[in-house]
């Protein structure tokens, strides 16, 4: 068991002039032995801050460390990935493709790949077959007891139920949550969805164009949001209780490549500048997380003013 934390990460592509920063200076933490569940947008630099953790894409300012190391290797941090399909190797075996992810020197491997697979929902026996032969929810199986077999100290779960038929969806979710009752590792689990990220987690992120805009207790974030983007998130998943208020004339997401200045919500925001216009703040001040509850990056968190425009709007 361990403590992922990511200290004022940044990742970005291309170059000076054409470049996109993906990931903005994040500072999240997944304490040991929890489920943190990170929510936003295709596009936020959610996969993109998994991939970082594992070596997969390029840290280029900050820190992630686990169990206050740097990660130098991904051996500490386990990621599945989203499409179950794509995450095997077809050519190999279920036991083959477990096996060598144990690390060196690991003996009884056949032993271990059955107890894995067993650990996971799936019969010992599945280890004989090619994935060719599974369904998309066995093979996201095998790609958990995969992560397992290197005996990690976290997981990363990114997207890994979207590929999934509805039907499905629900079983792995409720694998997920044994799973980690049952090791206490800590994982953080990535999803579009916060109807499915509320399921499983202890703690929420709400990542926006790169940013962390919120982050606190899951019960705290559903049941009081501070930020206008993350009840927008709330009444998508029909939970707000609020009536519902769609964003600003249903705006698009901003163009990562140029992300607006001072609140990158704010072309969007319901309580902002485009509807309140004594909130130019917004569009000229980048917001600060400090001295707001759940290190809400707004300038007028669940301000008074923000819960009456719901209301009457």
């Amino acid at each position: 068991m361990s403590e992922l934390r990511f200290e004022r990460v940044s990742v970005r592509y291309g170059t000076r002039r054409r470049g996109l920063t993906a990931v903005d200076g994040v500072d999240l933490t997944v304490p040991d032995g929890a489920i943190v569940g990170l929510v936003g947008e295709s596009g936020s630099g959610k996969s993109t801050l998994a991939r970082a953790a594992v070596g997969l894409a390029p840290v280029t300012g900050g820190r992630i460390l686990a169990d206050g190391s740097p990660v130098r290797s991904p051996g500490p941090v386990q990621l599945v990935f989203q499409d179950p399909y794509s995450a095997l190797d077809p050519r190999m075996t279920i036991g083959a493709s477990i096996a060598e992810a144990f690390p060196r020197g690991s003996k009884d491997r056949g032993g271990e790949v059955g107890r894995l697979l067993e650990q996971v929902g799936l019969p010992a026996d599945r280890a004989a077959m090619l994935p060719a032969q599974l369904s998309g929810g066995q093979r996201q199986r095998v790609a958990l007891a995969r992560a397992l077999a290197a005996r990690p100290e976290v997981i990363i779960a990114d997207e890994i139920t979207s590929a999934l038929d509805v039907s499905v969806q629900g079983t792995v979710l409720n694998l997920v949550r044994d799973l980690q009752r049952r090791t206490r590792l800590s994982m953080l689990f990535i999803s579009h969805d916060l109807a499915v990220v509320r399921y499983v987690s202890d703690f929420l992120a709400v990542m926006y164009l790169g940013r962390i805009v919120e982050q606190g207790p899951a019960d705290e974030i559903l049941t009081d949001p501070q930020h206008p983007y993350t009840r927008e998130l709330l009444a998508a998943a029909g939970a707000e209780t609020l009536s519902e208020v769609d964003a600003v004339a249903d705006a698009e997401p901003a163009d990562p490549h140029h992300p607006p200045s001072g609140c990158r919500f704010h072309p969007r925001c319901p309580a902002g500048p485009l509807v309140l216009g004594d909130r130019g703040v917004c569009r000229d001040t980048e917001p600060s997380p400090e001295g707001h509850r759940h290190e809400t990056a707004c300038h007028f968190a669940a301000s008074t003013t923000l819960a009456h425009t719901r209301r009457s709007r």
